[in-house]
């Protein structure tokens, strides 16, 4: 039975996303907020699918802690949930992803009009470069930045390598940053197609200001966020 809502969550998943992309991509016309208002449509009806065909519950803790201006955000990546659904419960942000998705027709043209910073992995000077640059620009026009500091999707209990860029535009910029836990990989695990019941919790836990930023060192602030995001997700489950 597990296989079969499954199976049914991607099939409708699959034809939501293809409709949402496209319209993220035409509303763009209109300009920014019309597109991310149309981009909050994926998150929200992903996780309406998850409720009523997987039996899947969403939990939200810690929206206080959510800084009032535009801020780093780091957040843990465990699945595509946190990717749909982050746009639901932030102020306007762009990602930082992996240049490849850029390329997915449909998928990557909605990321495009969303702005977001895409990343040649293989040539990380290049890609430090143009994280900082427009970085830098969004946090200056009141848009927050999203990155994943581990890179690509981890396992539940999994720690990946935490890497810098996060830090460094926070630093270059001035801006707090917004650490990010759940525990999705729980019941949208990393590689597989079966969904399991369950409740995912989306936790955002006390930002670092900006003055601590500025006043830390950057390893040193790395090491705050690691420790405090995977002693979150293990609280969680996740």
């Amino acid at each position: 039975m597990m296989y079969i809502r499954s199976i049914l969550f991607y099939v409708l998943f699959i034809l939501s996303t293809a409709l949402v992309t496209s319209a993220v991509t035409f509303s763009r016309l209109f300009g920014q907020a019309a597109a991310w208002k149309m981009g909050q449509i994926w998150g929200l009806n992903s996780n309406l699918l998850l409720r009523y065909i997987c039996g899947i519950r969403i939990k939200i803790e810690g929206q206080e802690h959510i800084p009032t201006q535009a801020c780093v955000v780091v957040a843990k990546h465990q699945s595509t949930w946190e990717t749909t659904t982050l746009p639901l419960y932030l102020p306007p942000f762009v990602w930082v992803l992996k240049q490849e998705l850029m390329y997915i027709p449909l998928f990557g043209w909605a990321l495009k009009a969303l702005d977001a910073i895409a990343i040649q992995r293989s040539n990380p000077r290049e890609a430090l470069k143009k994280i900082n640059n427009e970085g830098i620009k969004e946090l200056q026009n009141g848009r927050s930045v999203l990155i994943f500091p581990e890179g690509t999707r981890t396992a539940v209990g999994e720690t990946g390598n935490y890497q810098p860029s996060a830090i460094m535009l926070a630093k270059k910029a001035e801006v707090p940053i917004l650490l990010v836990a759940h525990n999705a990989g729980v019941c949208w695990p990393r590689g597989s197609i079966l969904k399991q019941s369950g409740t995912i919790t989306l936790r955002f836990l006390p930002p670092i200001s900006a003055q601590e930023v500025q006043e830390g060192k950057r390893n040193d602030l790395l090491a705050t966020c690691e420790t405090r995001i995977e002693a979150a997700c293990r609280e969680l489950g996740g």
